[in-house]
């Protein structure tokens, strides 16, 4: 476990290592945790340096298999010029969590080429209830080699569920939002977009030519701001070979609705005719689907929609 983002102490306000803790060992799977973890700062963060020392340790210790990080936040994106790719690329494994994750992702998939993978944090295993979806697709998507569906779950959530585990109400759900028809086949590259958009003109932005995007955003971001973030990555020299693009479930608060989702695709030159689906558990709401960031998906949206992982 590593704090690229924000640290563990601030996670711990809400302790529910307990509950990690089983999980993990339940999986049969063993626990450590960078020596910086618990460092904190103004910016409930630790320095650059401390950060990128337990990244590059949990990528040379050979007994760490996969690595996970606490909680997102808002500064992976300074671990950046520090980071050791050469280092990486030598000892592929596992690394996963979303949100402010994201610009380690695409970093590291375009300067080395390596799958990380877009799913829950450390911290996620923490949710007493309603769980057992997020980590089905957890194993599914780390422990197992065969392709496998992206399917709606039958429920969802969207709750501080980590201050109250009492009172959690789940609602049922209605399924994914057919924007666009179409079949295609891409390389996934995402998933948080104004995190991606955070790496436009660095070395360490990947190539959309070829991508299968899969955007998603937190309740902050509300549908003009989703609008214009989408514009601005889908202008990109290379956004012309964007092959389809699938949308993360929109938290309560940012307002976003399927007519308003609509209208912000229908501008999109970059999307014309290519396939486009929205409402996927994907992203701030829970359950919460594993998918590989650089492997390769099927998306196929007619009279039904299938997302398939290759």
């Amino acid at each position: 476990m590593v704090a690229p983002a924000q640290s563990r102490a601030m996670v711990l306000e809400y302790d529910h290592s307990r509950i990690i803790e089983e999980r993990f060992a339940e999986m049969e799977l063993r626990l450590s945790y960078g020596p910086h973890v618990d460092e904190r700062d103004g910016f409930n963060s630790s320095s650059i340096d401390s950060r990128v020392s337990d990244l590059h340790d949990a990528y040379s210790d050979p007994d760490v298999r996969a690595i996970l990080t606490v909680i997102g936040g808002y500064n992976s994106n300074e671990l950046l010029p520090h980071l050791d790719f050469d280092l990486i690329a030598a000892n592929p494994k596992v690394l996963c969590g979303y949100s402010d994750i994201t610009a380690l992702h695409c970093a590291i998939l375009a300067r080395t080429c390596l799958v990380t993978y877009s799913g829950p944090h450390w911290s996620s295993f923490g949710m007493r209830d309603h769980f057992t979806q997020t980590q089905a697709w957890f194993g599914r998507a780390i422990c197992e080699e065969s392709p496998f569906e992206v399917e709606p779950s039958e429920e969802w959530t969207d709750d501080l569920w980590f201050v109250n585990q009492d009172d959690r109400r789940p609602e049922a759900n209605p399924g994914w939002q057919r924007l666009s028809e179409g079949t295609a086949t891409g390389r996934i590259i995402g998933t948080n977009l104004c995190t991606l958009n955070l790496l436009q003109g660095t070395p360490y932005m990947p190539s959309l030519d070829g991508a299968m995007l899969v955007l998603e955003d937190a309740a902050s971001v509300h549908a003009n701001e989703f609008a214009r973030n989408l514009t601005s990555l889908l202008q990109l020299p290379d956004a012309h070979g964007v092959q389809g693009l699938v949308i993360g479930r929109f938290q309560r608060q940012s307002g976003m609705t399927e007519a308003l989702l609509s209208e912000i695709i229908a501008r999109q030159p970059a999307l014309a005719g290519k396939p486009v689906v929205a409402g996927a558990d994907i992203g701030h709401t829970m359950p919460l689907a594993t998918l590989p960031i650089g492997g390769q998906a099927e998306l196929t949206v007619g009279d039904r929609v299938r997302f398939r992982v290759l």
